[in-house]
């Protein structure tokens, strides 16, 4: 696995593929090899070369426990871009990784050729703000949560009511959440970056093309959040995809790799 000192930390990625290149940002607490289920498949069949990489806060990338801001992170990958000699390249996050793209897309156009913004948002709400402040003060609290107790919230909170309905699929679900490391000092400061200030007025300036894709039982970024993003983002796309929750991408990939590649090769305007 490659590693490149960028923007003052050690970064892990992984390259593969070869073509136009992807890069895609992974939200708060997730690792590139989540990618590698059926994104990166489903994106190197049709003929791009796709970058995935651990965010800081997630090792083997710098764990930085001090904490950092949501332009640090955009620091990292517009380094790694310039290192890769990428630029501009399309991008792909999710989540806290869709809030990197968009600050990306703002500050750095020149490294952006097109953004997918999934599970996103503009600003956060009371909800919101309330489940992230408790999800740090649980951390802060130090308690260890029984793990089969920690899957199970964590299902109920990333899933949509189809996939918590089907006993085969939340065998496996529950299986692989209490398989999942807890959060370390790293994922905690990703919780306080996620709280996003509101930033819907910012990214009315963003002129690189961009499609919003919201998942309709989304808890953690309700489509209407994410709707408004697609509203401030001038000629943005916006693409509601049912039957899933905050992982959607995971949920039905089919459905969302069918997007991504659409807007990405222009399939869907033709």
């Amino acid at each position: 696995m490659p590693v490149v000192h960028v923007n003052g930390i050690q970064l892990h990625y992984d390259d593969t593929g070869a073509g136009e290149p992807v890069l895609m940002i992974q939200g708060t607490g997730g690792g590139r090899t989540v990618w590698e289920l059926h994104q990166v498949p489903a994106l190197t069949a049709v003929g791009f070369r796709v970058i995935t990489f651990d965010n800081r806060g997630i090792p083997p990338t710098s764990e930085c426990p001090g904490g950092f801001t949501l332009q640090d992170m955009v620091g990292d990958v517009a380094g790694l871009i310039e290192h890769l000699g990428i630029g501009p390249c399309r991008i792909v996050g999710t989540s806290l990784g869709a809030f990197i793209a968009q600050e990306l897309a703002l500050s750095r156009p020149d490294l952006v050729r097109q953004a997918v913004l999934m599970a996103t948002r503009g600003r956060t709400d009371a909800l919101r703000a309330a489940i992230t402040r408790a999800e740090i003060d649980l951390y802060d609290a130090g308690l260890d949560l029984p793990v089969r107790y920690a899957a199970v919230m964590r299902a109920l909170k990333s899933l949509s009511p189809r996939t918590l309905d089907d006993d085969a699929a939340m065998a496996d679900w529950l299986d692989l959440f209490e398989l999942s490391a807890g959060p370390g000092p790293g994922q905690r400061a990703q919780m306080e970056v996620s709280k996003l200030d509101r930033r819907l007025d910012a990214y009315r300036g963003i002129r690189v093309p961009c499609q919003v894709i919201a998942f309709a039982d989304d808890l953690i970024t309700p489509p209407h959040l994410a709707r408004e993003v697609a509203d401030a983002i001038p000629g943005a796309r916006y693409e509601l995809i049912d039957g899933c929750g905050h992982y959607g991408y995971l949920e039905d990939p089919a459905a969302v790799n069918k997007a991504i590649v659409e807007f990405f090769t222009g399939a869907a305007a033709r």
